[in-house]
């Protein structure tokens, strides 16, 4: 088996990176479903409330006060971590034979292969799932990171060696 050079990227993580992540965590969990259930569910019930002719003006806008709070919810778990990661600056990640290496000036993360279950790619990611039950960790790999397109081959190329593509 021939061996593939390891790729580096280096970036910094943005709320869209963190979203991107956990979007492809809520689908693979199917999560979105009963999101978007409950956002339509609380959604209707606003309508309801507000043009029944014995409706609560306050029950229609609580409704619709929740169904905004789950329909965002993602996004707000998106802004937390990034609040929570965003003062370790630039990330330096390796994608090598072994794993994944993260260094940052205050922490550095080695990752085997075995902790993850598979990838997805997007446009401008590419998310690793881990493989507990419910999936609580997720890598995100920003292609922007990355200094050319030939480094986004090889990630690729080292990515299918290791991983299933789910």
């Amino acid at each position: 088996m021939d061996t593939v050079e390891a790729v580096e990227l280096v970036y910094r993580p943005t709320r869209a990176d963190i979203l991107a992540g956990i979007l492809v965590r809520e689908r693979r969990r199917g999560l979105f479903l009963v999101r978007w259930g409950l956002t339509g569910l609380f959604g209707a019930a606003a309508v309801l409330a507000m043009t029944a002719s014995n409706g609560s003006a306050v029950s229609g806008v609580l409704a619709l006060f929740c169904a905004a709070m789950i329909w965002s919810i993602p996004r707000l778990q998106a802004h937390h971590v990034l609040r929570t990661v965003s003062w370790q600056g630039e990330y330096r990640t390796t994608v090598s034979e072994t794993g994944i290496a993260t260094e940052t000036v205050h922490t550095t993360l080695v990752q085997r292969w075995s902790i993850f279950r598979g990838y997805r790619e997007a446009r401008d990611h590419v998310v690793l799932l881990s493989r507990d039950p419910n999936i609580l960790l997720v890598e995100f790999l920003p292609k922007r990171g990355l200094q050319t397109e030939q480094d986004a081959e090889r990630l690729r190329d080292l990515l299918s060696r290791q991983l299933p593509r789910i």
